[in-house]
Order: structure tokens, then C-alpha cells, then sequence
């Protein structure tokens, strides 16, 4: 690194987010970038570690520390310091395809694997990766890389989402004429219905889909493979078929009174939401409203971050977020050592807007529903809770005891249910030789990416399970190389 000692020199600048109170106004990105100079000086604090933990992601006590799509961070980082903007841009392009996203919405585990954390904060990686994609759009460097030759060979990928863009950019460019099919209406899957435009804005999407067609690739929108298009017909007219086609079978809550009105599952709230956004700026009212209701949103992850910023910008009456865990630490405790993911208690973006809004952060921590009220029209009135008390037997496996005398009744209009996903939709599946193994996600052979049938690979969190978006990404490009090498490998 050009400045070994930055680490010691700088504090750690954070994003720049837009006044709370302004931002719920409006649905546009409320994180801006710091000026020039600090950026660079923030990267400066990329420290010449031995080891870049950082840029090699793996999984420690069941979570992601590092970057998945093995970014050359310490590389690109001292390319910004020293001002060498557009050789960070090729540098950052040699992994990863898309960081305009993964410098948006990406949860940053590199960070959480930064050696600096060891004596001061991590570096901010995500920031930097953003400011270089943005800086190289703003200037001109990303331009479509159109193949040089083509292989005559077709490959349909199923699911616009991280893992079927990847999968489809990596394959367009070994010259393959790549086809890939959305059931919505619009291209990008969580990049575009899952995820508020307040963390990406619609035009982020737009950018890339655009380049990518130039590139040579097909988007085929408001066509769900299984209905419209027979999986048969699919499989027959290509090559080889890549099942992208996400996690996206929510978990339910088997409580009495689950059946009444006004009970949602999180990703048809924010798709209806966003997609009334995008559409007509709400004036089809074709969306699930919290306006004037008391919210409850069970759930403690990312998507329940998302309905609390959704229902505050709905003008909500009052909020309530349900957190399973009790309260996290400030600090890392014993049995959460660097370099795995910190545990740590963080204020999301969402939960500090309620905050401000309401008064006091939304979340009930340690806290699970055990039942639903509601009038005689069957309509919503009330969420029945507990507190919970977790611990681990001698298996590691854990119990949670609820706590006498916490029960508890919350006035609510409007459930939404964000507790994870439980695999991939199976009525494309039931239409393939292709098996769920006992996660009920897409089986595949060992340690590849090909499933039971021939010519059918399957990637990203139809594989896995729900994860991140970067290890989405990945997946992608791994399936698309492994689907390569299976098509070229009878070609002389």
C-alpha cells in the first residue's frame, strides 16, 4: 500500500445518509458518498495486511466474513488513493460484474474480516467499491463488451435476479447466445422488486440491463417458464437451461388466527409497493397501504428492515418490529471472534427513521407472535406476543423457553410476516427429473452445479437457500463457467 500508516493517520468515514426526516418524504437513494479527497484518504487505511482477509469469502460459525466474489480490495483500494481511478475500475471489473449493486445493497461481510478492525475500524470498502463503478460511469469507462466470436451455442437462464444476471454475462461472453426469461414484468428480480429503490434507485438496474443487451444478450419479461413456456420446450430449443429462479417460498406462521384479513408476507408488500412506484407513482393504488394502520413486522433480517422503511414512508400510524434475538452486544463478545461476521447491535437505516419518527427505535427484541386477533368481519385488530429466552443444548442446537408472565397484546391493522424463505417455487421443478434435497433447494451432484438432469444446472439461492447478494453473484459466475465447460466439451 502506498501509505502503510493511513490506518493510524484517518478515522473511519462513514456514508453520508439524507436527514431522516427528509429522505421519508421521497423514495430515492438516501446514501450519498463522501467528497474525493476523503474517499482517497479512506482508502489509504487499507493497511498492507499479510493476510487480506477481506477478499477471500468463506463461512465462519455459520456466516459469511470476506468477499465472495474475491474482489482484489487491497489492489483497487491503493489504485483510489493514488488517484488512478479508471485502473481501480478494471481492477474491480476483473470479479465482480455488477458493484453498483453490491456497493448498494451488499451487507459488506469484507469488512467484517477487515485486519484493521483489530485495532481500530475496518476500512470502508463497500463506500470505496461504489465510488469507483459511479465514477466510472459518470466518466465513460463502462462500455459494452461485445464477444468477439460466437459458439452457435443457446443457453436459457431462468430468473433475472443477481444470479441470473451473472450467470448470463459470464456465458454471453465465452460467445454463447444467452436467453434469459422474468415472470415479472420487469428485469432485475429482488434488484427490482425485493429491494427499496431507497437503497437501489430503478435507473441502477435499468444502466446495466441496457449494457447488457448491447452485449448481445435477451430479455424475455412477463413469461414464468412453467406456464406461459413449457420447461420441455425450453430444455428442447437450448443447449443447456440454468435454474436462477431464487428462494422465493416464504415461511408462514402456524398461529391461531393466521387466516385473517390484513396478514402479508413481506415480499408481496414490498413487490406490490415498488411496483405501484415504478408504474404510476401510486396512483394505481395497486399496493398494500400501511397508511393511518398501527404496523407490526415480524422479523429481525434485511427484508424486515425493508417493510419498516417502506410502512414509515406510508405514513403508518405506529410500528412495531418483532426480533426473536434479544439485544445484540456493542462490542464482539468471546465467542464471536474477528475475522468471523461481528454480532453486534447496529441501527439499521430503516429502524433510525422510525426512530425519529415515532420516538424510539420499533423493535421488540426477544420477542415472538403467538397469535393473531381480530374483529367479527375477520379483519386484523391485534398481535398476541411473548418474550423468549434463547439458549443452546448440549448439541449446540438451540431451545427457546418463553418467559411466564411476558405475554402481551400489540394493536395492529397490518401484519407483515419477514422470517425467511423456505426454498425455490416447485411447479417449474415438478415439470424436470430435477430433485430438492432435504433443505428443500435445488439438489445438485457434489461440489458442482449440475442437477439430475442433463443439461440443467441450477444457481444462487435456488441452490443454497436465501443468502446474500454477492454470494448470489458468484454462484452465478461459477454455474455459468461450469455450464461452459459442459457445452464446449465436444467441440474439437
Amino acid at each position: 500500500m502506498g501509505n502503510i500508516t493511513g490506518f493510524m493517520e484517518h478515522q473511519k468515514v462513514p456514508l453520508h445518509y439524507r436527514d431522516p426526516m427528509e429522505r421519508i418524504k421521497d423514495w430515492n437513494e438516501i446514501a450519498t458518498l463522501p467528497t474525493e479527497e476523503i474517499l482517497r484518504e479512506q482508502a489509504s487505511r487499507c493497511m498492507d495486511c499479510a493476510v487480506p482477509f477481506c477478499q477471500d469469502g468463506t463461512q465462519l460459525a455459520g456466516m459469511t466474513t470476506g468477499c465472495p466474489v474475491y474482489n482484489l480490495i487491497p489492489e483497487w483500494n491503493d489504485l483510489v488513493y493514488k488517484g488512478r481511478w479508471k485502473e481501480a475500475y478494471h481492477r474491480l471489473s476483473r470479479t465482480n460484474p455488477f458493484p453498483e449493486f453490491t456497493g448498494r445493497a451488499c451487507p459488506a461481510p469484507c469488512e467484517g474480516g477487515c485486519v484493521a478492525t483489530l485495532a481500530t475500524d475496518s476500512v470502508t470498502i463497500k463506500n470505496i467499491e461504489r465510488a469507483i463503478i459511479d465514477k466510472a460511469f459518470e466518466e465513460g469507462w463502462v462500455q459494452p463488451n461485445i464477444p468477439k466470436h460466437r459458439t452457435g451455442k443457446k443457453v436459457a437462464v431462468i430468473g433475472s435476479g443477481p444470479a441470473g444476471l451473472a450467470c448470463a454475462s459470464v456465458l454471453n461472453q465465452h460467445g454463447h447466445q444467452v436467453t434469459v426469461y422474468e415472470r415479472a414484468d420487469r428485469i432485475g428480480g429482488l434488484l427490482t422488486y425485493g429491494i427499496p429503490k431507497t437503497k437501489i434507485e430503478q435507473y441502477v438496474v435499468d444502466r446495466r440491463i441496457r449494457l447488457m443487451e448491447e452485449e448481445g444478450i435477451a430479455f424475455v419479461t412477463n413469461t414464468e417458464v412453467g406456464k406461459q413456456l413449457q420447461m420441455d420446450q425450453l430444455h428442447s430449443e437450448n443447449d443447456a437451461v440454468i435454474l436462477c429462479i431464487g428462494s422465493t417460498r416464504p415461511r408462514d406462521l402456524n398461529i391461531p388466527g393466521r387466516n385473517q384479513k390484513g396478514i402479508h408476507f413481506a415480499m408481496d408488500y414490498l413487490h406490490q409497493n415498488t411496483k405501484s412506484l415504478l408504474d404510476s407513482n401510486f396512483a394505481d393504488e395497486e399496493f398494500i397501504n400501511a397508511e393511518g394502520k398501527d404496523v407490526i413486522v415480524i422479523g429481525g433480517g434485511d427484508t424486515a428492515t425493508d417493510c419498516v422503511t417502506t410502512a414509515v414512508r406510508q405514513n403508518c400510524k405506529s410500528l412495531v418490529q418483532f426480533d426473536i434475538y434479544p439485544i445484540r452486544p456493542t462490542k464482539r463478545a468471546e465467542d464471536n471472534p474477528w475475522p468471523q461476521y461481528p454480532v453486534i447491535h447496529k441501527v439499521d437505516t430503516g429502524q433510525e427513521e422510525a426512530k425519529h419518527v415515532f420516538g424510539n427505535d420499533p423493535r421488540a427484541f426477544a420477542t415472538t407472535a403467538q397469535g393473531f386477533t381480530s374483529d367479527k368481519y375477520g379483519n386484523i385488530t391485534g398481535v398476541k406476543s411473548v418474550n423468549i429466552k434463547t439458549k443452546f443444548n448440549e448439541k449446540g442446537e438451540k431451545i427457546r423457553d418463553i418467559v411466564p408472565g411476558t405475554e402481551k397484546i400489540w394493536s395492529a391493522q397490518l401484519v407483515l410476516l419477514a422470517i425467511g424463505f423456505s426454498g425455490p417455487e416447485t411447479g417449474l421443478i415438478k415439470q424436470t427429473k430435477v430433485a430438492l434435497n432435504n433443505q428443500s433447494n435445488i439438489k445438485v451432484k457434489k461440489d458442482t452445479f449440475q442437477t439430475d438432469e442433463e443439461g440443467i444446472f441450477a444457481a444462487g439461492d435456488a441452490r443454497t437457500g436465501a443468502s446474500l447478494i454477492v454470494w448470489a453473484i458468484q454462484e452465478g459466475k461459477e454455474a455459468a463457467m461450469e455450464c461452459h465447460h459442459y457445452l464446449m466439451r465436444n467441440v474439437s
